[in-house]
């Protein structure tokens, strides 16, 4: 085992330093021979080119303004020492600029006869200027047209034939420069060729025979082991896995021979515990259809129970009225007390068990789910409760609510809810303000109900929720217990969520809910959220100093001993 993985390092290591050192040695090759090209390229487009250019530029100038001074000796019109006066524009030595010459040092050396040349035309050049052109041209300044003598105008064509041989010569010398150079890049431009060819070539056959070795030695050994690998995946985890290949390969196939064994192994105790699994699934599945029995059974319980305790009740009612009327001050004052007691106790109990049937209901008789217009709710609840807000000199408002998917009654009943809540719990120094608003998220609307009411306290968050849960006596606030929890059922029902905001803005009560925006199939997440009893996942919570009072635990008694509530 050692000896093949050894083996197939050394094979690859091997292959590979070959392969590193000829590509090496041609990418050096290339590099020289490109470094070589720009270079040659560089002298014939920038160097030499310049030189030329320049040179070429200075020759003319040099012959027009020799011309512009014999013209000024002859005229004295200064209009014609304009071809002079741009040659005094011009580089000091009449010829180029600092960077063609520094350039061609560069590129030929100091010594070398260009410069040379360029040397002597500067000097030239310096020389017709101020023996000839400078004097000429003050002369006439001072003397007029016809003031230089033919002498003094044909020793001037002398001194610039002394300028014009050396620059000629310049110019030819640079022009032979640059053929050679231009030779050189086309030999250049050749050799890069070759060496891109050559590396190309190298590069193709290293990838051939590199393909060549990892066939032999690697992919082919994996390929077998592969097809193993896959017949044994497809189920078939009886079926061997054959060890080929050298080195790391060879130890690759043990280990998934390794595995393969342990699979059957896991396989098999997998089995084992797939039968125990679908037992226990089965025993869940048969508690969660008892449970669901359950819960149908208790909502239909709740609906029958409540719907049978009306009739009795309205006897009860009827009957303890019409004592009431008929012996009302025919008895003693007691009597009058508790005939009172019973009509108030029978009232009550109707409206608990109105209630209770309505808070059964939900989400048991299935209405029709539309796009709803809260707006529109809203101004119904106004309108219903529009003499209460009269009376308590409040008012309610909105800051603009959306459309949202739902049962039309039922969302009429749990802003009517909302609201009412929030007028009877009232503070008793202010008129009430109930403001009601909304907020986009995701695909729900969050709305949310403020007060300026007594508050609840956050330590009764969880409380008020729940069904039959009063925070104060009936003395103080009337009700039953079941608005808030039906809110939360009717709420819950649309699949959303509600709670009590802890620690409202600017005082009172400010209960929060979402449900689903307008065109949102909330058909699932309700079914789901009332068979499951989904509670909210926020916190609740509300304000009072009252101690929380449910109506079914014990009620007091009046003196005598007899219960009244």
């Amino acid at each position: 085992m050692v000896d093949d993985s050894t083996s197939l390092r050394r094979r690859l290591g091997l292959a590979m330093g070959i392969a590193g050192v000829v590509l090496a040695a041609l990418l050096v090759a290339a590099l020289w021979a490109l470094v070589s090209f720009a270079d040659r390229q560089q002298a014939v487009t920038g160097v030499y080119f310049d030189a030329v250019t320049q040179a070429d530029s200075a020759y003319i100038s040099f012959v027009d303004a020799e011309t512009a001074v014999r013209g000024y000796a002859l005229t004295g019109d200064p209009t014609t020492l304009e071809p002079f006066n741009r040659l005094l524009e011009t580089p000091s030595d009449g010829t180029t600029g600092a960077d063609v010459e520094q350039a061609l040092v560069a590129e030929l050396g100091a010594d070398h006869r260009a410069l040379e040349l360029r040397a002597e035309a500067a000097e030239a050049a310096l020389t017709w200027y101020e023996e000839f052109a400078e004097p000429t041209i003050a002369l006439v300044q001072a003397q007029g047209a016809g003031s230089v003598a033919p002498e003094e105008i044909e020793r001037g064509r002398v001194l610039f034939d002394d300028l014009r041989g050396p620059l000629q010569e310049y110019i030819d010398t640079v022009r032979d420069l640059r053929e050679e150079a231009v030779q050189e890049l086309a030999a250049w431009t050749a050799v890069v060729r070759g060496v891109l060819l050559a590396f190309a070539a190298g590069a193709v056959a290293v990838g051939v025979l590199l393909w060549v070795f990892l066939r032999r030695w690697v992919t082919e050994p994996l390929r077998v082991l592969a097809t193993d690998a896959r017949i044994v995946a497809d189920g078939d985890v009886e079926h061997p896995v054959a060890v080929t290949g050298p080195g790391e390969v060879g130890e690759v196939g043990r280990d998934v021979e390794q595995m393969r064994l342990r699979l059957v192994d896991l396989i098999g105790e997998a089995r084992r515990s797939r039968v125990a699994l679908e037992e226990s699934h089965a025993q869940l599945v048969e508690q969660a259809e008892d449970l669901r029995r359950s819960n149908r059974d208790l909502e239909q319980f709740a609906y029958v129970a409540s719907h049978d305790l009306q009739e009795p009740l309205r006897k009860i009612a009827s009957f303890t009225q019409l004592l009431a009327k008929r012996y009302e001050g025919q008895l003693d004052e007691r009597a009058d007390q508790y005939i009172a007691f019973a009509v108030d106790g029978a009232k009550r109990m109707q409206r608990l068990i109105n209630d209770l049937l309505g808070f059964s209901r939900v989400g048991r008789i299935g209405g029709e789910l539309s796009d709803v217009d809260l707006d529109a709710v809203l101004d119904q609840v106004r309108s219903d409760l529009d003499r209460v807000v009269e009376e308590t000199g409040g008012e309610v408002v909105s800051d603009g609510l959306p459309a949202v998917r739902g049962e039309l009654p039922l969302l009429v009943q749990l802003v009517a809810n909302l609201v009412g809540n929030a007028l009877k719990f009232r503070h008793p120094d202010r008129a009430p303000r109930v403001r009601l608003e909304a907020r986009r998220t995701g695909d729900q609307w969050e709305l949310a109900c403020h007060d300026n009411g007594i508050g609840i306290d956050p330590q009764y968050a969880e409380r008020v929720f729940v069904i039959f849960q009063r925070l104060h006596a009936k003395e103080v606030y009337e009700g039953t217990g079941i608005g808030l929890a039906l809110c939360k059922k009717i709420v819950e029902y649309h699949g959303g969520q509600i709670w009590i905001d802890p620690e409202p803005a600017d005082g009172g009560t400010t209960i929060r809910w979402t449900l689903p925006a307008a065109g949102t199939d909330v058909a699932t997440s309700s079914a789901v959220a009332v068979a499951a009893g989904r509670g909210t996942d926020h916190p609740v919570g509300s304000a009072t100093d009252e101690e929380p009072h449910a109506v079914r635990g014990p009620v007091p008694s009046d003196p005598e001993g007899i219960p009244h509530d």
